[in-house]
């Protein structure tokens, strides 16, 4: 057992990503009965949406599993009451000033991560009293840091910062990637695109199998004046970028986005006219498969290689 497993009671140090409109109680429950965390992305549910997976996870699974709770989206204190009246014992916070829940969840016996893109606020979360951190690195999908620093200098940066246990993100998507995060110091992965690519995700089939036909450059960083989002180059990325060469101000950037953009693509399936966001990893994921074959995969492929590297390299 290391950190993470013995922190979550879990039997392999790999986190399911929350990402909105792919991680229902379905993903989740799946990934905590492979052995993993499940996560249930609170991000794109109302509250009421949020209970009833909830409710429905914990029967699915009787292994743990957490809630990822973005804490600038609205209705948040209705979620976090939701989550102590559910029983809900583990909480990953993001995008948000950690200070704000952390002593409130502890205070009801939740164990509260938070998600960072940085060192310094890696340390504001160890500050605020978190249990532990994913640091994320600039290739993950979805919303990301403005830092844009990677992973393989994020990770080792982070360690040397902090005494609470780190989850490394971004870029991960198998054994050997899980094995090189944990080389560099992490005590544990999360992963999110390899588990979009699932048949347990909530992601539209649409979304799917552009995840598995994607290639290196196909995804890009954009809307920092926003939130910076990594996004797969469709129709929609690409009026982004016609806007942008007139020097759009932050309100004409939030008019082409308008309302829903991420649950039209992701969920579902216009893959034109809809926000479609992934890792830079995709171009690594080229099916689709269930979730206990991915974690079984991986554990496969993280125990090989680290067989191999007992050999010299050099």
């Amino acid at each position: 057992m290391n950190k993470i497993t013995q922190l979550f009671k879990i039997k392999y140090p790999i986190v399911q990503g929350g990402m909105i409109w792919n991680s229902g109680y379905k993903l989740a429950s799946a990934v905590s009965n492979a052995g993993g965390l499940g996560l249930i992305g609170a991000g794109s549910m109302y509250p009421d949406v949020l209970r009833e997976h909830i409710q429905k996870c914990k029967i699915a699974t009787e292994k743990p599993f957490g809630v990822n709770v973005p804490m600038l989206y609205p209705n948040v204190e209705e979620i976090i009451q939701i989550i102590i009246e559910e029983g809900v014992k583990i909480v990953f916070t993001s995008a948000g000033n950690p200070k704000t829940w952390t002593t409130y969840l502890k205070e009801n016996g939740i164990t509260v991560v938070h998600v960072v893109s940085s060192s310094k606020f890696a340390l504001k979360a160890q500050e605020a009293g978190v249990d532990a951190v994913v640091a994320e690195g600039f290739e993950a999908g979805g919303h990301n840091g403005r830092e844009e620093t990677t992973t393989l200098t994020l990770i080792p940066m982070v360690k040397e910062q902090i005494s609470i246990p780190l989850i490394a993100a971004g870029g991960i998507a198998s054994g050997r990637g899980m094995l090189a995060a944990m080389v560099l110091g992490a005590d544990g992965v999360q992963m999110g695109s390899r588990f979009a690519a699932s048949f347990e995700s909530s992601a539209h089939d649409n979304f799917k199998n552009t995840i598995i036909n994607t290639k290196e450059g196909d995804t890009q960083l954009t809307l920092k004046e926003l939130a910076p989002v990594r996004l797969i180059k469709n129709k929609f990325y690409n009026d982004i970028q016609e806007l942008y060469a007139k020097c759009p101000t932050p309100e004409e950037l939030k008019a082409l986005l308008g309302r829903a953009r991420a649950k039209r693509g992701m969920f579902e399936g216009d893959l034109i006219e809809g926000e479609l966001e992934i890792g830079q990893i995709a171009g690594l994921i080229h099916n689709v498969k269930s979730v206990e074959d991915i974690v079984t995969e991986i554990i496969s492929e993280f125990e090989l290689v680290k067989q191999q590297l007992q050999s010299p390299i050099l």
